[in-house]
């Protein structure tokens, strides 16, 4: 693939993940949307146009060039039965989990109770699984893109909200919230689809900066959680206080 159709592919994900569409491009920047449609088809970005579209995206145009190079092959998203055989082996997932987050191996059997030949053969698991490339003396290189989605109700995604973020928010005792900030109000449309586009422009930004500290030793890396969520939603209690809609 061409680095310029990478770039092309990688700024129609970006799109996607902020909602946002061809003539939503063409009307910021007071163009046809059968010119930006043409533009895309034939690869045809001058550099100020390119980064006109990044501006749009709220992004320069290094943030975009360092997306797109940490994306070349690699999976945004997996199968079921890719997610299905993590989800039945804990050590699997965890050196998964690991893999994603740029530990060598060398961390990896130092921090967790996995042996030296036990974590030879969970790495081969992930090559054969096409997660990473296996490389000699137990290298790697990561298959797993930093805006990596689970399926939507997936067995990753049901896992997650079974086991890891009911937990999330109910920390041990003595754990401290680095920031915990909850808002709620009635917005219209056009308001939500604004917040909605920030929420993505923070995911992305926040992966950038995870692919950036990478290449930092462990002990200088911090194990940190992030959720963010949105949707319809008004408390239990507020709700058994709402007046029977009239027929």
């Amino acid at each position: 693939m061409s680095q310029i159709t990478q770039i092309r592919n990688t700024l129609k994900q970006l799109l996607r993940q902020q909602n946002l569409t061809y003539k939503n491009i063409a009307e910021k920047l007071n163009m046809s949307e059968a010119n930006i449609k043409r533009i895309f088809s034939t690869n045809s970005f001058t550099l100020d146009r390119l980064e006109q579209i990044c501006e749009v995206l709220q992004m320069s145009m290094s943030d975009l060039f360092i997306i797109a190079q940490k994306q070349t092959q690699q999976l945004s998203q997996l199968t079921i039965e890719q997610e299905l055989e993590l989800l039945a082996d804990t050590k699997l997932l965890l050196v998964a989990v690991c893999v994603r987050d740029a530990w060598t191996f060398d961390e990896i059997i130092t921090h967790y109770e996995i042996d030296k030949h036990e974590g030879i053969r969970l790495l081969a698991r992930l090559d054969r699984l096409k997660i990473i490339n296996l490389l000699p003396n137990n290298h790697y290189k990561s298959l797993i893109a930093q805006d990596f989605r689970w399926i939507p109700g997936g067995p990753l995604e049901k896992f997650m909200e079974q086991e890891v973020m009911v937990k999330f928010m109910s920390p041990k005792k003595d754990e401290p919230w680095t920031f915990r900030f909850y808002l709620r109000g009635r917005y219209s449309q056009t308001s939500i689809d604004i917040i909605q586009r920030k929420l993505n422009q923070l995911t992305k930004e926040a992966a950038v900066l995870n692919q950036e500290d990478a290449d930092l030793p462990l002990h200088k890396r911090q194990h940190f959680g992030l959720l963010m969520a949105m949707r319809p939603w008004e408390p239990s209690l507020f709700e058994k206080l709402r007046r029977p809609e009239k027929s």
